[in-house]
């Protein structure tokens, strides 16, 4: 992927890693439109970073992102990179069968990024290079249980990534997979943003830039601190993580 010269979507733009690689592509010169549904904190950044311009969406109602793909062609024609970043996490104890929270999840991290490329790939299509790129998570290689649904929507994503990238084979669309570890926002809690387990949102934003750079062919983005994740399994030590994790899932589901 080329780091300049792009007109970049970011979903979820308005906070956390959205706003990081919003404000790193911005910085290096590209035409970067943040998307969310809060329209205050999209003109917080925006305000911040002058030449950034926002769009709203709601990524949980397929009508809306429908509106989005229709109107965007005209507003930025020249859009030629998607990043499917918004996302929601949290713990659930499935004893309760409530359905709620993961329905919710399924809705907005898998149902989203799928609604949104459908209803962009055209427009992606027409350039002569484009980039869709899926943010999910290391959980998607190793489940947190306190998360049950969060893993799976990311696990989920990681797969319908590579069908992507099959099926646009040749196209001039790259689909690539950005793999997060845990980043000190406030994706799990306000807790989470100031953890000293997680890594600082500035460095991961660094890092991810950096491999960027380094990898410009890259079909996924694992730092060093995700990489223990994303191998687990074929590094023979998946089992050993889930016990590890086990301990942090407890504390979620207040044991």
């Amino acid at each position: 992927m080329k780091l300049t010269g792009n007109t970049m979507l970011i979903t979820g733009g308005g906070s956390g890693i959205g706003r990081g690689l919003a404000e790193a592509f911005h910085g290096l010169g590209n035409t970067v439109i943040i998307a969310g549904r809060n329209r205050a904190k999209l003109e917080e950044v925006t305000k911040a970073n002058p030449g950034m311009q926002a769009v709203t969406v709601d990524v949980t109602d397929p009508q809306d992102i429908v509106r989005l793909g229709n109107e965007l062609p005209a507003q930025f024609p020249a859009l030629d990179v998607l990043v499917n970043n918004a996302g929601i996490m949290r713990a659930e104890d499935v004893t309760k069968h409530d359905l709620a929270d993961a329905e919710a999840t399924v809705t907005t991290n898998l149902l989203g990024p799928i609604r949104l490329t459908a209803a962009l790939l055209p427009q992606l299509r027409a350039r002569d290079r484009a980039a869709v790129l899926n943010v999910t998570s290391g959980l998607a290689f190793v489940p947190l249980s306190a998360t049950p649904t969060y893993n799976a929507t990311k696990a989920a994503l990681h797969s319908y990534s590579v069908s992507l990238r099959e099926q646009l084979r040749g196209s001039g669309v790259e689909v690539i997979e950005v793999i997060p570890p845990y980043v000190q926002t406030t994706l799990l809690g306000e807790a989470q943003a100031t953890d000293e387990s997680a890594m600082p949102l500035a460095d991961y934003i660094r890092d991810t830039m950096a491999f960027l750079e380094a990898h410009p062919d890259a079909k996924e983005v694992v730092i060093d601190h995700v990489a223990p994740l994303r191998h687990a399994e074929a590094n023979g030590t998946f089992d050993q993580i889930v016990s590890m994790l086990a301990e942090r899932s407890h504390e979620l589901l207040g044991g």
